[in-house]
C-alpha cells in the first residue's frame, strides 16, 4: 500500500528568490530587446532590398526604427 506523505519527499537549499527575479528580468529584457532587433533587421532589409532607397535608405530606416523602438520599449 501506498504511503501518504503530506510534505515534499526532499527537501533542498533555500530558494534564492531575489536571484530569480533578477534572471527572469534579465530574460525579459533579452526577449524585448532581440525581437526588436529581429523586427529592425528585417524591415532595414526589406526598405534596402525592395525600394529605391537602397543600402544607405535601409540602413537609416533601420536606425531610426531602433531608436523609436527602444524608446517606446523602455
Amino acid at each position: 500500500m501506498a504511503e501518504q506523505n503530506t510534505g515534499p519527499v526532499e527537501m533542498g537549499a533555500e530558494m534564492d528568490y531575489p536571484e530569480h527575479e533578477r534572471t527572469y528580468e534579465r530574460f525579459l529584457a533579452l526577449a524585448k530587446y532581440g525581437t526588436l532587433g529581429c523586427i529592425v533587421i528585417m524591415v532595414g532589409m526589406a526598405i534596402g532590398f525592395f525600394t529605391a532607397a537602397g543600402f544607405i535608405g535601409g540602413t537609416l530606416a533601420a536606425i531610426i526604427l531602433f531608436a523609436v523602438g527602444f524608446y517606446l520599449l523602455k
